[in-house]
């Protein structure tokens, strides 16, 4: 049963709330998983500034393992086992995230991990499954720093953050008029500040001129400096890399202070129809990005295909999924490949089989590199008319932007 801390415990007090929230979500058939059970185990924001994007990955977890079930499960030594989940909300508190990431390794028994929201909480949680030889599948993290430490039972299906602007930066040489100056802004986070080292290099090579490279705090929510200079500079693009929180308080701010340079464009939140409804028609002519669209052509051993996937998901759960749901998804079906392909169980032997793995999922095809990641190409996407466009990808155009962005007043 899924606790929702305000609606089914309102009178309960503030101390024993906490503690329902801290509280196991297992996402089980009813009683304790059956021995012959595999048992997954995550932790993710279900409440706090992050549990909007935390709930991709409850939902898609639950989707993808209900989904094998109903296939007859993971078939391991000649048998088929059904998977269940063992699921924490952490409040978006990384100290408890690593709390409980233990607990599921020490206590409850988990066979394997899934992962958490947020390059930071990956980075901790992953030094638990590194400690205790457990192999985690993680498609919440995309920070470079989370691969570079060496760690052996760590995958991740989200492409490097320092190259989520990669694409971008190769539209921007293509626009005309051609923008000649940035601002490039980045959250203290790990995933941000990967995304701006990995940026700064490309924006050089471009021969952009950088008028300004400014750090802000994670949770940030006054924009209005930032936005000041970004005005008196006359900035033509504006590259944001933050959360969804975050870009929805920039572009309020952007609007309320008439602040339209020729193109922003923001690391996450564009994907989401949740950014669309939050902003409504003030969402338009904002530039994002993605590793996933819901296509046909993404085959998929299970739903098929990644639209038949979104088809699901949305009728399951009334809401459009994005990447972190599909990162979310392959994340379980990585776990059931490897299993069947290692036909065990056992954390070394699946860990073993996740390093050489490769098949096609829903999210596209699954192989990781030495580092345990993978490297999806991004696509750039716009906001036309509070839909969503496929602007610009590996080859080039897709559709023509809306570009430039118009002042607020003329729209």
């Amino acid at each position: 049963m899924l606790l929702q801390r305000s609606r089914l415990f309102p009178a309960l007090p503030a101390f024993l709330l906490s503690t329902l929230s801290a509280a196991v979500l297992t996402c089980a058939p009813a009683g304790a998983a059956l021995a012959q059970d595999v048992l997954l185990g995550a932790s993710v924001q279900l409440t706090g500034p992050v549990a909007n994007t935390g709930r991709y990955y409850r939902d898609a977890y639950q989707l993808a393992i209900d989904k094998i079930n109903a296939a007859g499960g993971v078939k391991i030594g000649g048998q088929q086992h059904k998977l269940a989940l063992r699921l924490y909300d952490n409040q978006s508190d990384v100290n408890l995230s690593v709390r409980q990431y233990t607990r599921l390794v020490t206590e409850d028994k988990v066979n394997l991990l899934l992962g958490p929201f947020a390059s930071n909480f990956a980075l901790a949680d992953s030094a638990v499954s590194e400690k205790y030889k457990i192999p985690m599948v993680e498609g919440g993290g995309a920070s470079d720093q989370i691969f570079a430490r060496k760690f052996n039972y760590i995958f991740g299906t989200l492409a490097p953050a320092s190259n989520y602007f990669g694409s971008t930066v190769e539209m921007l040489k293509s626009l005309k008029p051609e923008p000649k100056s940035v601002a490039l802004l980045y959250a203290d986070d790990a995933f941000d500040v990967s995304v701006a080292e990995g940026t700064r290099p490309k924006l050089k090579q471009a021969g952009l001129n950088v008028v300004m490279d400014e750090r802000y705090s994670t949770n940030a929510t006054d924009f209005n400096s930032l936005l000041s200079q970004i005005k008196s500079k006359n900035v033509d693009v504006v590259l944001v890399a933050g959360h969804e929180t975050e870009i929805l308080n920039f572009v309020r701010q952007a609007k309320s202070l008439a602040v339209a340079p020729k193109l922003y464009s923001f690391t996450v939140g564009v994907p989401s129809e949740d950014f669309r409804k939050a902003l409504g028609k003030d969402a338009d002519y904002a530039f994002g990005m993605t590793a996933w669209l819901p296509s046909t052509s993404l085959k998929d051993r299970w739903f098929g295909d990644a639209q038949q996937f979104a088809k699901e998901y949305k009728a399951k759960f009334g809401y459009d999924p994005d990447y972190h749901a599909a990162s979310g998804a392959a994340d379980v079906e990585a776990l059931v490949q490897a299993m069947e392909d290692a036909d065990s169980i056992d954390p070394q032997k699946v860990r073993d089989a996740l390093a050489k793995i490769k098949f096609d999922s829903l999210y596209g095809p699954i192989a990781f590199n030495a580092q345990g990641q993978i490297n999806l190409p991004q696509v750039v996407i716009q906001v036309q008319g509070n839909q969503l466009a496929e602007i610009y990808g590996a080859k080039g155009f897709v559709k023509q932007p809306k570009y430039p962005m118009p002042a607020w007043s003329a729209r």
